[in-house]
C-alpha cells in the first residue's frame, strides 16, 4: 500500500476505493527554550523563604537563577512568589530594603543564569553561521523607565547590552529583545558555561553598553539604563523567561515539573527529608565513630560535585547500627563523588561496631544533603 508524504498535505494512503489524508502536524520541538525554570516553578535552594542580598552575595537561591549584589550598600530580599501573569504559577521577586544611588563604575547588581555550552551549541555563535536568538520575558515593577540587562559569553569579552521599558507600575507585561547570534568571540559548546543572561538591577557606566550590538567589554547591562535598587522600597518580578532561535518570540515552552526538576537537577541535587526518622541510605561503619553511605543522584549532575551542604546541626543526623539509633557529633562530611553518586561520612562519638552494615537517618524534620555542580 503506498503512502504519500508531504508537507502540505501530511500522510496520504490509499485505502479501499479512497484514501485517508492526515493533515501536516509540525512536529514538537525539544528544549526550544534554552532557559531551565524560567517559569520559576522550581527552587530547591529555599523554597518560598526570603533571602537577603547585601553586597556580598553572588551565588544561586531558585534553580538556576543567580543573583549577584556588588554595589556600595544596596541591599535587596530574593523570593520566590506566587505573584504572576495569567498562564504562571510563579515568578522570582526582588524588594529593595536599602537602596544606594551611589555608583561606582564597576558597581553592578544582576540577576543571572548561565547557559551550559552543550544547550546552545546549535547556535553556531563565534562563526560565519551564528543564528538569531529572541529573548521574552514577562515583568512587573514598582519602578517604571528603561531597564537593561546583557547576553555575554564565559570569557567575559563580548556582550550584547539590551534595553526594554516597563510602562506602567505594578503591571505585568511582556517583553521580547532580538539579537542576532555573534560571529565572532569564543562561544563554549561543551559542559562549560555558553551564554550567560544578565537581567541587570543596576550597573556603572563600565558595566554599561550601547545597546542593540555586539562588543567586547564585560556589560551586564545598557548605558543609561534604571537602577532599580536607587529607590527603597521598590519592587521587581520576573517570570516565562524564553531564550529560543528565530527573530520572533513564541509561546512559552511549558515543561512538566517533573522534567523542570530534573533539568535543574543536573546542577544542583537536594535530598530532602520531611519527618524525623526518613532514611538517606545504608552504608557500613569504618570504626566505631565513623560510617560511610552512598547516595545516587536521581540525574547525572554536569560535574561531579566537590562538597556537600546540609544544615549545619549535627544533631539533625544520626546512624542506625543494628537496632540502635546514634545520634551524629558532626555533621555529615563530603568524602567523594562521581556525576552519579556520592559518599558521605557520618560521625558519632561512640557506640558504632567497625565493619557492620548501618542505615543513615533524619534526626529531625525538614533535613536536608545537598551537592552543587552549578556554572
Amino acid at each position: 500500500m503506498p503512502i504519500t508524504l508531504d508537507g502540505t498535505n501530511g500522510i496520504t494512503t490509499p485505502m479501499y476505493n479512497g484514501s485517508i489524508t492526515a493533515n501536516a502536524v509540525t512536529p514538537s520541538v525539544n528544549m526550544k527554550n534554552r532557559i531551565i525554570n524560567g517559569g520559576m516553578v522550581v527552587s530547591q535552594y529555599n523554597g518560598t523563604s526570603s533571602v537577603s542580598i547585601d553586597n556580598t552575595k553572588n551565588q544561586y537561591y531558585i534553580d538556576r537563577w543567580a543573583i549577584q549584589n556588588n554595589t556600595g550598600s544596596a541591599v535587596f530580599s530574593y523570593q520566590q512568589v506566587t505573584t504572576a501573569p495569567t498562564g504562571f504559577n510563579n515568578s522570582l521577586k526582588i524588594t529593595v530594603t536599602t537602596a544606594d544611588g551611589a555608583l561606582s563604575a564597576t558597581n553592578k547588581a544582576q540577576i543571572y543564569q548561565p547557559i551550559e555550552g552543550y544547550n546552545i551549541a546549535d547556535l553556531g555563535w563565534g562563526t560565519a553561521n551564528a543564528k538569531t536568538v529572541t529573548l521574552s520575558f514577562w515583568v512587573q515593577s514598582s519602578v517604571t523607565g528603561t531597564f537593561g540587562g546583557a547576553l555575554g559569553n564565559a570569557s567575559d569579552n563580548r556582550a550584547y547590552p539590551f534595553t526594554y521599558t516597563i510602562s506602567a507600575a505594578n503591571t505585568w507585561e511582556q517583553k521580547s529583545i532580538t539579537i542576532a547570534g555573534d560571529t565572532t568571540g569564543t562561544w563554549a559548546t561543551d559542559n562549560s558555561t555558553g551564554i550567560l543572561l544578565n537581567i541587570s538591577l543596576l550597573a556603572g557606566t563600565s558595566r554599561s553598553g550601547t545597546a542593540g550590538a555586539w562588543n567586547s567589554n564585560w556589560n551586564t547591562s545598557a548605558t543609561g539604563a534604571t537602577n532599580l535598587l536607587a529607590t527603597n522600597g521598590a519592587t521587581f518580578y520576573i517570570t516565562g523567561v524564553q531564550l529560543e532561535v528565530g527573530s520572533t518570540a513564541t509561546s512559552f515552552d511549558y515543561r512538566p515539573y517533573g522534567t523542570e526538576l530534573a533539568l535543574c537537577q543536573r546542577y544542583y541535587y537536594r535530598l530532602s527529608l520531611a519527618s524525623d526518622g526518613d532514611r538517606y541510605c545504608v552504608g557500613f561503619n569504618q570504626s566505631t565513630t565513623s560510617a560511610e553511605g552512598v547516595l545516587f543522584f536521581k540525574n547525572s549532575m554536569r560535574i561531579a560535585p566537590t562538597a556537600l551542604e546540609q544544615t549545619g546541626t549535627a544533631s539533625n543526623y544520626s546512624i542506625i547500627n543494628q537496632t540502635t539509633n546514634v545520634s551524629c557529633s558532626a555533621v555529615p562530611a563530603f568524602s567523594k563523588s562521581s556525576t552519579d553518586t556520592a559518599t558521605v561520612t557520618f560521625t558519632v562519638a561512640s557506640g558504632l561496631t567497625a565493619g557492620n552494615g548501618s542505615m543513615f537517618r533524619s534526626n529531625a524534620s525538614n533535613t536536608y544533603l545537598a551537592w552543587s555542580a552549578e556554572l
